[in-house]
């Protein structure tokens, strides 16, 4: 029992310290060229991400003037 609850803490303690640093962590991934192709390929096989990236790049001609 104890030992569970160590463990529930940790994980929350460091739960804590990535949300804290959450920046610093992200600079940290991706920097690294390997897991930023991981990290876009992961984000943009989502359906919804996807369609409106794709939608707001390609979108047609707009008002702008």
């Amino acid at each position: 029992m104890i030992r569970k609850m160590i463990s529930i803490f940790m994980v929350g303690l460091a739960g804590y310290f990535l949300f804290e640093n959450r920046y610093r962590v992200m600079n940290v991934l991706l920097g690294n060229r390997f897991l930023r192709r991981v990290a876009v390929g992961s984000f943009m096989g989502l359906p919804g991400v996807r369609s409106k990236m794709l939608q707001s790049v390609f979108s047609g001609p707009s008002d702008f003037q």
